[in-house]
Protein backbone atom coordinates (compact mmCIF):
# COMPACT_ATOMS: atom_id res chain seq x y z
CA UNK A 1 0.00 0.00 0.00
CA UNK A 2 2.92 2.06 0.61
CA UNK A 3 3.76 2.87 -3.30
CA UNK A 4 0.10 2.07 -4.61
CA UNK A 5 -1.06 5.12 -6.09
CA UNK A 6 -4.96 6.87 -5.33
CA UNK A 7 -6.64 9.66 -6.37
CA UNK A 8 -6.49 13.01 -4.87
CA UNK A 9 -7.63 16.58 -5.56
CA UNK A 10 -4.29 18.66 -4.48
CA UNK A 11 -3.77 22.75 -4.81
CA UNK A 12 -0.52 24.15 -5.79
CA UNK A 13 1.87 27.34 -5.98
CA UNK A 14 4.42 27.31 -8.81
CA UNK A 15 4.15 30.47 -8.56
CA UNK A 16 0.25 31.02 -9.11
CA UNK A 17 -1.98 28.51 -7.45
CA UNK A 18 -3.59 26.48 -9.52
CA UNK A 19 -5.47 23.10 -8.18
CA UNK A 20 -6.87 19.61 -10.03
CA UNK A 21 -6.50 16.14 -9.78
CA UNK A 22 -3.63 13.98 -9.69
CA UNK A 23 -2.17 10.87 -8.31
CA UNK A 24 -0.39 10.26 -4.98
CA UNK A 25 0.84 7.46 -2.64
CA UNK A 26 1.09 7.44 0.89
CA UNK A 27 4.42 9.10 1.50
CA UNK A 28 3.25 12.00 0.00
CA UNK A 29 0.67 12.63 2.49
CA UNK A 30 1.31 14.79 5.66
CA UNK A 31 1.73 12.33 9.32
CA UNK A 32 -0.19 10.61 11.12
CA UNK A 33 -0.72 7.17 13.20
CA UNK A 34 -4.47 6.41 11.86
CA UNK A 35 -4.77 5.84 8.24
CA UNK A 36 -8.78 6.01 6.95
CA UNK A 37 -10.12 5.15 3.71
CA UNK A 38 -12.35 7.39 2.14
CA UNK A 39 -16.12 7.37 1.75
CA UNK A 40 -17.55 10.74 1.56
CA UNK A 41 -15.88 14.21 2.02
CA UNK A 42 -17.65 17.51 2.63
CA UNK A 43 -17.31 20.29 0.22
CA UNK A 44 -17.30 23.61 2.35
CA UNK A 45 -16.90 27.32 0.80
CA UNK A 46 -13.02 27.52 2.69
CA UNK A 47 -12.39 24.47 0.70
CA UNK A 48 -13.28 26.61 -2.68
CA UNK A 49 -11.69 29.83 -1.21
CA UNK A 50 -8.36 27.77 -0.72
CA UNK A 51 -8.19 27.14 -4.61
CA UNK A 52 -7.85 30.74 -5.29
CA UNK A 53 -4.98 33.42 -4.89
CA UNK A 54 -6.51 35.82 -2.65
CA UNK A 55 -7.89 33.14 -0.02
CA UNK A 56 -5.13 32.96 2.20
CA UNK A 57 -6.47 29.53 3.58
CA UNK A 58 -3.14 27.64 3.19
CA UNK A 59 0.45 28.33 3.57
CA UNK A 60 2.65 25.78 2.45
CA UNK A 61 2.01 23.67 -1.18
CA UNK A 62 1.18 21.07 -2.24
CA UNK A 63 -1.58 20.31 -0.31
CA UNK A 64 -4.81 17.68 -0.61
CA UNK A 65 -8.15 20.03 0.14
CA UNK A 66 -11.33 19.40 2.08
CA UNK A 67 -11.78 20.37 5.72
CA UNK A 68 -13.81 17.18 6.31
CA UNK A 69 -14.46 13.57 5.53
CA UNK A 70 -15.67 10.20 7.38
CA UNK A 71 -14.64 6.46 6.11
CA UNK A 72 -13.39 3.50 7.47
CA UNK A 73 -9.73 3.12 9.92
CA UNK A 74 -7.62 1.39 7.68
CA UNK A 75 -4.42 0.56 10.18
CA UNK A 76 -3.87 2.39 13.46
CA UNK A 77 -1.11 2.29 15.86
CA UNK A 78 -3.09 4.03 18.15
CA UNK A 79 -5.13 1.19 20.23
CA UNK A 80 -8.48 4.05 20.30
CA UNK A 81 -9.17 2.48 16.86
CA UNK A 82 -9.36 -0.83 15.08
CA UNK A 83 -9.38 -1.53 11.31
CA UNK A 84 -12.83 -1.30 9.79
CA UNK A 85 -14.29 1.35 12.57
CA UNK A 86 -15.92 4.30 10.94
CA UNK A 87 -14.76 7.61 11.85
CA UNK A 88 -15.48 11.34 11.25
CA UNK A 89 -12.41 13.86 10.69
CA UNK A 90 -13.13 17.61 10.45
CA UNK A 91 -11.23 20.86 12.06
CA UNK A 92 -7.92 21.50 13.19
CA UNK A 93 -6.34 22.29 9.89
CA UNK A 94 -7.35 19.21 8.09
CA UNK A 95 -7.34 20.48 4.08
CA UNK A 96 -5.20 23.36 5.10
CA UNK A 97 -2.39 23.03 7.70
CA UNK A 98 -2.59 18.80 7.03
CA UNK A 99 -3.50 17.20 3.74
CA UNK A 100 -7.24 16.64 3.89
CA UNK A 101 -9.99 14.80 3.01
CA UNK A 102 -10.18 15.01 -1.02
CA UNK A 103 -8.18 11.65 -1.22
CA UNK A 104 -9.39 8.08 -1.74
CA UNK A 105 -6.85 7.43 1.76
CA UNK A 106 -6.03 9.73 4.64
CA UNK A 107 -4.08 10.05 7.60
CA UNK A 108 -4.19 11.95 10.18
CA UNK A 109 -3.26 11.93 14.13
CA UNK A 110 -5.56 10.19 16.46
CA UNK A 111 -6.47 13.08 18.50
CA UNK A 112 -8.26 14.17 15.53
CA UNK A 113 -9.99 10.91 14.58
CA UNK A 114 -13.62 10.72 16.47
CA UNK A 115 -16.36 7.08 15.90
CA UNK A 116 -18.94 8.40 14.63
CA UNK A 117 -22.52 7.19 16.27
CA UNK A 118 -24.01 3.95 15.96
CA UNK A 119 -27.14 5.99 14.57
CA UNK A 120 -25.34 8.05 12.06
CA UNK A 121 -24.25 6.87 8.63
CA UNK A 122 -21.04 7.52 7.05
CA UNK A 123 -22.43 9.91 4.68
CA UNK A 124 -24.49 11.88 7.04
CA UNK A 125 -21.50 12.14 9.32
CA UNK A 126 -19.57 14.08 5.69
CA UNK A 127 -23.00 15.97 5.06
CA UNK A 128 -22.62 17.42 8.36
CA UNK A 129 -18.85 17.81 8.59
CA UNK A 130 -17.32 21.14 10.01
CA UNK A 131 -20.81 22.71 8.94
CA UNK A 132 -23.02 20.62 10.78
CA UNK A 133 -20.22 20.79 14.13
CA UNK A 134 -20.27 24.52 13.98
CA UNK A 135 -24.15 25.19 13.85
CA UNK A 136 -24.26 22.70 16.76
CA UNK A 137 -21.66 24.40 18.72
CA UNK A 138 -22.91 28.13 17.99
CA UNK A 139 -26.71 26.69 18.82
CA UNK A 140 -25.09 24.85 21.93
CA UNK A 141 -23.49 27.86 22.75
CA UNK A 142 -26.56 30.51 22.60
CA UNK A 143 -28.63 27.87 24.99
CA UNK A 144 -25.26 27.90 27.75
CA UNK A 145 -25.64 32.23 27.40
CA UNK A 146 -29.15 32.00 28.24
CA UNK A 147 -31.58 31.62 25.47
CA UNK A 148 -34.79 29.91 25.95
CA UNK A 149 -37.61 29.76 23.47
CA UNK A 150 -40.01 32.16 25.25
CA UNK A 151 -37.73 34.95 25.16
CA UNK A 152 -38.38 35.42 21.65
CA UNK A 153 -37.45 35.23 18.08
CA UNK A 154 -34.12 34.10 16.77
CA UNK A 155 -32.76 35.62 13.81
CA UNK A 156 -30.20 33.84 11.15
CA UNK A 157 -28.37 35.64 8.16
CA UNK A 158 -26.74 33.99 5.48
CA UNK A 159 -29.53 31.61 5.83
CA UNK A 160 -28.99 29.26 2.51
CA UNK A 161 -25.60 28.50 3.31
CA UNK A 162 -24.68 25.27 5.04
CA UNK A 163 -23.99 26.36 8.28
CA UNK A 164 -26.93 28.66 8.58
CA UNK A 165 -29.11 25.98 7.07
CA UNK A 166 -28.51 23.73 9.12
CA UNK A 167 -28.64 26.26 12.09
CA UNK A 168 -32.13 27.02 11.62
CA UNK A 169 -33.58 23.77 11.38
CA UNK A 170 -32.01 23.31 14.83
CA UNK A 171 -33.38 25.98 16.36
CA UNK A 172 -36.97 25.01 14.75
CA UNK A 173 -36.96 21.72 16.01
CA UNK A 174 -35.77 23.11 19.51
CA UNK A 175 -39.21 24.93 19.39
CA UNK A 176 -37.63 28.43 18.42
CA UNK A 177 -39.52 31.20 16.36
CA UNK A 178 -36.72 31.72 13.40
CA UNK A 179 -36.71 34.77 11.38
CA UNK A 180 -34.05 33.90 8.21
CA UNK A 181 -32.47 36.52 5.41
CA UNK A 182 -30.90 35.84 2.41
CA UNK A 183 -29.74 37.84 -0.51
CA UNK A 184 -30.79 34.75 -3.33
CA UNK A 185 -34.06 35.46 -4.53
CA UNK A 186 -36.71 32.03 -4.67
CA UNK A 187 -35.56 31.03 -1.41
CA UNK A 188 -38.48 31.21 0.70
CA UNK A 189 -39.57 27.85 0.39
CA UNK A 190 -36.31 26.26 0.86
CA UNK A 191 -35.90 28.52 4.13
CA UNK A 192 -39.36 27.79 5.24
CA UNK A 193 -39.09 23.68 4.85
CA UNK A 194 -36.19 23.83 6.91
CA UNK A 195 -38.18 25.41 9.57
CA UNK A 196 -37.88 29.36 8.84
CA UNK A 197 -41.42 30.86 9.79
CA UNK A 198 -40.65 34.41 8.79
CA UNK A 199 -38.41 34.89 5.65
CA UNK A 200 -37.00 38.71 5.52
CA UNK A 201 -34.43 40.27 2.37
CA UNK A 202 -31.13 40.58 3.42
CA UNK A 203 -31.13 44.48 2.79
CA UNK A 204 -32.84 45.34 5.73
CA UNK A 205 -32.98 49.44 6.63
CA UNK A 206 -30.39 49.96 8.67
CA UNK A 207 -30.23 53.63 10.11
CA UNK A 208 -26.96 53.91 11.68
CA UNK A 209 -27.88 54.94 14.79
CA UNK A 210 -25.94 53.48 17.73
CA UNK A 211 -29.54 51.30 18.60
CA UNK A 212 -31.84 50.28 16.34
CA UNK A 213 -35.29 48.75 17.65
CA UNK A 214 -34.83 45.91 19.79
CA UNK A 215 -35.80 42.97 17.65
CA UNK A 216 -34.29 39.74 18.54
CA UNK A 217 -33.45 37.51 21.55
CA UNK A 218 -30.33 35.94 19.74
CA UNK A 219 -28.98 35.52 16.37
CA UNK A 220 -26.43 33.13 14.34
CA UNK A 221 -24.28 35.46 11.94
CA UNK A 222 -22.39 34.24 9.17
CA UNK A 223 -21.64 37.48 7.35
CA UNK A 224 -19.65 39.52 9.90
CA UNK A 225 -18.89 43.46 8.80
CA UNK A 226 -21.77 45.93 9.18
CA UNK A 227 -24.35 43.28 9.15
CA UNK A 228 -23.11 41.94 12.41
CA UNK A 229 -22.80 45.20 13.83
CA UNK A 230 -26.85 45.74 12.73
CA UNK A 231 -27.59 42.83 14.47
CA UNK A 232 -26.25 43.39 17.82
CA UNK A 233 -27.23 46.91 17.67
CA UNK A 234 -31.11 44.76 17.13
CA UNK A 235 -31.05 42.84 19.91
CA UNK A 236 -33.47 42.29 22.97
CA UNK A 237 -31.84 43.12 26.07
CA UNK A 238 -29.79 40.35 27.51
CA UNK A 239 -29.91 38.90 23.71
CA UNK A 240 -26.74 37.22 22.29
CA UNK A 241 -25.75 36.46 18.50
CA UNK A 242 -23.17 33.30 17.54
CA UNK A 243 -20.70 34.68 14.91
CA UNK A 244 -18.89 32.42 12.94
CA UNK A 245 -18.24 34.31 9.63
CA UNK A 246 -16.91 37.01 7.76
CA UNK A 247 -18.64 37.10 4.35
CA UNK A 248 -19.34 40.57 4.39
CA UNK A 249 -15.93 41.88 5.88
CA UNK A 250 -13.65 41.66 9.75
CA UNK A 251 -14.63 45.75 10.46
CA UNK A 252 -17.04 45.91 12.80
CA UNK A 253 -18.34 49.81 13.18
CA UNK A 254 -20.43 50.18 16.01
CA UNK A 255 -20.58 51.90 19.61
CA UNK A 256 -20.54 50.39 23.04
CA UNK A 257 -23.98 51.00 23.78
CA UNK A 258 -25.93 47.69 23.16
CA UNK A 259 -23.17 46.07 25.27
CA UNK A 260 -23.76 48.70 27.92
CA UNK A 261 -27.32 49.54 27.82
CA UNK A 262 -28.99 46.76 27.24
CA UNK A 263 -26.63 43.80 28.35
CA UNK A 264 -26.28 42.39 24.72
CA UNK A 265 -23.02 39.39 24.13
CA UNK A 266 -21.13 38.15 21.55
CA UNK A 267 -19.80 34.79 21.33
CA UNK A 268 -17.17 33.97 18.69
CA UNK A 269 -17.87 30.53 17.21
CA UNK A 270 -14.90 28.78 16.59
CA UNK A 271 -15.08 25.14 16.28
CA UNK A 272 -10.72 24.48 17.24
CA UNK A 273 -11.73 25.57 20.64
CA UNK A 274 -14.52 23.67 21.50
CA UNK A 275 -12.73 19.89 20.01
CA UNK A 276 -12.94 18.63 23.70
CA UNK A 277 -16.93 18.73 23.18
CA UNK A 278 -16.32 16.73 20.11
CA UNK A 279 -18.03 13.32 21.26
CA UNK A 280 -20.73 15.21 23.08
CA UNK A 281 -21.83 17.25 19.59
CA UNK A 282 -21.93 14.50 17.81
CA UNK A 283 -23.94 12.55 19.87
CA UNK A 284 -26.24 15.25 19.62
CA UNK A 285 -25.91 15.65 15.83
CA UNK A 286 -27.08 12.12 15.74
CA UNK A 287 -30.12 13.19 17.87
CA UNK A 288 -31.85 16.33 19.17
CA UNK A 289 -29.94 18.79 16.66
CA UNK A 290 -29.79 16.53 13.62
CA UNK A 291 -30.64 18.52 10.57
CA UNK A 292 -32.62 15.44 8.64
CA UNK A 293 -34.36 17.86 6.18
CA UNK A 294 -30.80 19.09 4.94
CA UNK A 295 -29.46 15.77 4.75
CA UNK A 296 -32.01 14.39 2.76
CA UNK A 297 -31.30 17.26 0.04
CA UNK A 298 -27.09 16.34 0.40
CA UNK A 299 -26.05 15.84 -3.13
CA UNK A 300 -23.04 13.63 -3.90
CA UNK A 301 -20.61 14.20 -6.76
CA UNK A 302 -17.42 12.29 -7.91
CA UNK A 303 -13.92 13.75 -7.19
CA UNK A 304 -13.54 14.24 -11.52
CA UNK A 305 -16.59 16.78 -11.02
CA UNK A 306 -15.53 18.42 -7.92
CA UNK A 307 -13.01 21.36 -9.24
CA UNK A 308 -16.32 22.47 -11.73
CA UNK A 309 -18.72 22.29 -8.27
CA UNK A 310 -15.74 24.31 -6.25
CA UNK A 311 -16.13 26.84 -9.19
CA UNK A 312 -19.87 27.24 -8.91
CA UNK A 313 -19.45 27.71 -4.70
CA UNK A 314 -17.22 30.50 -5.50
CA UNK A 315 -19.59 32.55 -8.14
CA UNK A 316 -22.49 31.81 -5.35
CA UNK A 317 -24.32 29.15 -7.31
CA UNK A 318 -24.93 26.61 -4.89
CA UNK A 319 -27.02 25.85 -1.96
CA UNK A 320 -27.15 23.41 1.07
CA UNK A 321 -24.38 20.48 1.28
CA UNK A 322 -22.29 18.67 -1.02
CA UNK A 323 -20.07 15.42 -0.47
CA UNK A 324 -17.53 14.27 -2.43
CA UNK A 325 -18.78 10.04 -2.71
CA UNK A 326 -15.17 7.89 -2.80
CA UNK A 327 -15.71 4.47 -4.65
CA UNK A 328 -16.56 1.77 -1.77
Amino acid sequence: MDHEEFKAFQIRRNGEISSGLTRVVLDDLSPGNVLIRSAFAGVNYKDALATTPHGNVIRHFPRIGGSDASGWVAASTDPRFKEGDKVVVCGRGFGTEHDGGFAELIRVPADWVVKIPSAMSLRDAAGLGIAGYTAALAVVLLHEAGLRPELGRVFVNGATGAVSGMGIEMLASLGYQVTAASSKSGANSYLEALGADEILDASMADSGKPLEKARWAAALDALGGQDLSFLLRSLKPRGCVASFGNVKGNEVNMSVLPFILRGVKLIGVNVTYYMDREVELWDRLASDLNPARMLADVRSISLEELPGHLERMLEGRTTGRTVVAFPA
